[in-house]
């Protein structure tokens, strides 16, 4: 499977996007307008290893909700990288058995090696 999940308003994202040129083979799923589904981000955690991995600590609402001054377990992760998409650490990229997670210059030239 070749999948990328991304946030089509997000310029990050969409800059990124570009730079990967996703071929006709990826399947491209704006997380905003089409919903991850409990199962989707079971696989992407079990490719990454934990939820806690898939779980952006950057997103505005993990401030103000107060998560920054939680414990949370990987029950937490999941619970609200389901509730609210902003919490997933993007863009996701599944490339067969390989995951490559985030913006992060290394992330991207690796997904964008394994491509």
């Amino acid at each position: 499977m070749k999948k990328i999940y991304h946030l089509g308003t997000c310029t990050t994202c969409q800059r990124i996007l570009k730079e990967l040129k996703p071929g006709k083979d990826f399947v491209l799923q704006d997380i905003k307008s089409e919903k991850i589904t409990p199962e989707q981000l079971d696989e992407m955690a079990v490719l990454a290893g934990s939820y806690e991995v898939l779980f952006s600590r950057v997103a505005l609402k993990y401030r103000s909700m107060g998560l920054n001054t939680m414990k949370l377990t990987e029950k937490d992760y999941r619970k609200y990288i389901l509730s609210e998409y902003t919490f997933l650490k993007r863009p996701v990229v599944i490339i067969g058995q390989q995951i490559f997670t985030g913006n992060s210059p290394k992330a991207v030239a690796a997904a964008k090696a394994a491509m």
